[in-house]
């Protein structure tokens, strides 16, 4: 396999430290700064309405993209479901790149992970958008201009980065549910 495109350290560097335990605090204070930092790069941030809670009524008043902006008031639970609506959005945007403009030499089996990987991110996706209904935001915009994604170790790269997250976020947010029936749902 070629490995020119591997920078130093290469993927061991990065996975490898997946393969060796971490204190459980460094790590949750890394996915959360990536989290936020994921979720402020690959979204339009403005926001329309700052402090308005997004409510069944009001969620046809966010705007997303062109700038626009969503709001989400993590203070309650159609907050916190649309903070994984828009984690899911991210992910999903991001398989769909990936399979639109695959790496060359990609093997059959990266191909396939990759993959079903996509179709996991889009079903969550559109699951997240039916159970909101109208309380779901709109779809978001995102720029993934900053990830070559002709590049195998990039795309792993961020591939895990969103994935660490992802699991991050949920295990943050599962918290202040209020409701338990929203629990099964995120």
């Amino acid at each position: 396999m070629d490995n020119s495109h591997v920078p130093d350290g290469g993927e061991r560097a990065i996975f490898g430290r997946r393969l060796n335990p971490t204190d459980r605090r460094n790590f949750l204070k890394w996915s959360g700064t990536a989290a936020a930092t994921a979720l402020l790069a690959a979204c339009d941030r403005t926001p329309t309405e700052p402090d308005t809670e997004l409510a069944p009524s009001q969620a046809g008043t966010a705007a997303a993209g062109s700038g626009g902006g969503v709001t989400i008031n993590l203070g309650n639970d159609f907050g916190i479901l649309n903070f994984a609506y828009a984690l899911e959005q991210l992910e999903a945007a991001f398989y769909i790149q990936v399979i639109a403009n695959l790496y060359s030499g990609a093997t059959s089996e990266e191909e396939g992970i990759l993959r079903d990987l996509k179709r996991h991110e889009v079903v969550h996706r559109e699951f997240f958008q039916a159970a909101l209904g109208g309380a779901a935001i709109p779809g978001l915009e995102v720029d993934f201009s900053s990830i070559p994604f002709d590049s195998r170790f990039s795309v792993l790269r961020a591939a895990l980065i969103f994935e660490d997250t992802g699991v991050a976020a949920y295990n943050g947010a599962a918290q202040f549910l209020r409701n338990g029936d929203y629990l099964e749902v995120a």
